[in-house]
C-alpha cells in the first residue's frame, strides 16, 4: 500500500490524498460501506461499482465464526468469495468481541469470549486477529485493541490505552512486513494527555496507517472533534489517518475539517433500512403519511439510480408494504449520497474552497445535535 498527500487545504486541516492497494487505488477523504459479513446489505457489488465506490469494510470477528477464515482462504481469499475486485480493509475484530459476545473477559493475552451465534468458545488474540485477516487476504488489516467505554475513569482508560499499545508491538510482531497494509489504533478516550501518549507511541511501531478508536460512543460531539483536532496533529502527515465507526454527514465534514481521511459506518445503509434517506436539505422519514401522494424524488438535486427513477410515494408504498426492494432503493440512495459528498470535499479542497464548502452544506442540511444515544446505536453491527 502507498499513500500519497496530494493537497491541504489552506483554511482547515482537510488533506486530499490517494491510498494505493494491490486492488485498486482508493481516493480520499473516503468513506467505507461496511460489509460486515462479506456483503453491504440488499446490495450487489454492481450496485457499489454504479456508485463509485472504491473500497468496502468487512468485520473479522463475524467472518471468523462463519463461515470461518479457513474456509474463505480456500476459496480463493475474500475478493473472490464475494465477487469484489477494488480494495478490502477488516476490523479487527475486538469492538464486535465486546459488544456482541454473550461472555468475554479481557487479559493480557487476548480476549475470551462465546460467540453470540452458538455460544462456542473462543479466544482472540493479537496474533489470530493478525492470522484471520491474512488469511482472508484483504487490502488493509487492523490491529486488535481493546475500546473501552466512554464514561470509563481515567486509570481504565490508561490501563487499556496501555494495554492496546503492548497488543500493537504484538500485532506488528506477527505481521510479515508492509503488505497488505497494517494500521495501528491509537486510543485513549477524551483524555488529552492519553491521546498524545497512544499516538506517539503508535507511530514507533512504523504502521502503514493510523486510526482513531474509542470515539463516536457517547461521548458528545464537542468532545470527540477536539479530540481529533488533537490526535491528528500528533500523527504522521505521510500515511493516512482513519476514524472508526463515524458517523454522520456532520462528522465526517467536520472531522475531515481536522485532518481525517477515512470514515466507516452502518448509519447510511441501516437508517435506509429503517426509512431514513439523507438528502441535501437533511434527513427525510418516507415513513411518513405526508409522502403518500408526493410525486417527487427524494433529493431533486441527486442523480442516484433511486431519485432518477422513483417518487417519494412509491418508496412510501414499498416501506410500508414490507417489500424488499424498498430497502434496496433505500439504501442506494443512502450509500449514494455519502459517497457523493466524499467526491465534492475532494473537490473542495482541491480548490482551496472547502470550509466555505461545508459550512454551506451544514447550513442547508438543518443539522441536529448527534446524542450520545444515537451514536451509540449506529456503532453496533450491521
Amino acid at each position: 500500500m502507498r499513500y500519497t498527500l496530494l493537497s491541504n487545504d489552506p483554511a482547515t486541516g482537510a488533506r486530499r490524498g490517494r491510498i494505493e492497494t494491490r486492488h485498486g487505488s482508493v481516493e480520499t477523504p473516503v468513506f467505507m460501506p461496511v460489509g460486515t459479513q462479506a456483503t453491504v446489505k440488499t446490495l450487489e457489488p454492481r450496485d457499489l461499482y454504479a456508485e463509485a465506490c472504491e473500497i468496502l469494510l468487512c468485520n473479522t470477528y463475524h467472518l471468523y465464526l462463519r463461515p470461518g477464515h479457513e474456509v474463505v482462504k480456500a476459496l480463493g481469499g475474500l475478493h473472490r468469495f464475494m465477487g469484489w475486485d477494488r480494495a478490502i480493509l477488516t476490523d479487527s475484530g475486538g469492538y464486535q468481541v465486546l459488544s456482541l459476545a454473550e461472555l468475554r473477559r479481557i487479559s493480557e493475552d487476548g480476549v475470551a469470549f462465546q460467540s453470540h451465534l452458538d455460544g462456542s468458545r473462543h479466544v482472540l488474540t493479537p496474533e489470530k486477529a493478525v492470522e484471520i485477516q491474512l488469511a482472508l487476504g484483504v487490502d488493509i488489516l487492523m490491529a486488535l485493541d481493546e475500546c473501552p467505554p466512554h464514561d470509563a475513569d481515567a486509570a481504565y482508560h490508561q490501563a487499556s490505552m496501555e494495554r492496546t499499545l503492548r497488543w500493537a508491538a504484538r500485532c506488528r510482531a506477527a505481521h510479515p512486513g508492509d503488505e497488505p497494509a497494517l494500521f495501528g489504533i491509537v486510543q485513549g478516550g477524551t483524555l488529552p494527555d492519553l491521546r498524545a501518549r497512544s499516538a506517539e507511541e503508535t507511530r514507533r511501531f512504523g504502521f502503514s496507517g493510523y486510526a482513531l478508536g474509542g470515539l463516536g460512543i457517547g461521548e458528545g460531539p464537542t468532545a470527540m472533534y477536539a479530540t481529533v483536532e488533537d490526535t491528528t496533529a500528533l500523527l504522521p502527515p505521510n500515511a493516512p489517518r482513519y476514524l472508526m465507526g463515524v458517523g454522520t454527514p456532520q462528522d465526517l465534514l467536520e472531522c475531515i475539517a481536522r485532518g481525517v481521511d477515512m470514515f466507516d459506518c452502518v448509519l447510511p445503509t441501516r437508517n435506509g433500512r429503517n426509512g431514513t434517506l439523507f438528502t441535501s436539505t437533511g434527513r427525510l422519514n418516507i415513513k411518513s403519511a405526508v409522502h403518500a401522494r408526493d410525486e417527487r424524488p427524494l433529493d431533486a438535486e441527486c442523480a442516484c439510480y433511486t431519485c432518477r427513477h422513483f417518487s417519494r410515494a412509491y418508496l412510501r408504498h414499498l416501506y410500508v408494504a414490507g417489500e424488499l426492494l424498498g430497502l434496496r432503493l433505500n439504501t442506494i440512495h443512502n450509500l449514494h449520497y455519502y459517497l457523493d459528498l466524499m467526491r465534492q470535499a475532494r473537490q473542495a479542497i482541491e480548490v482551496g474552497g472547502f470550509l466555505t464548502w461545508k459550512d454551506a452544506v451544514l447550513a442547508r442540511m438543518r443539522v441536529e445535535p448527534t446524542t450520545p444515544q444515537h451514536v451509540q446505536e449506529i456503532r453496533t453491527d450491521d
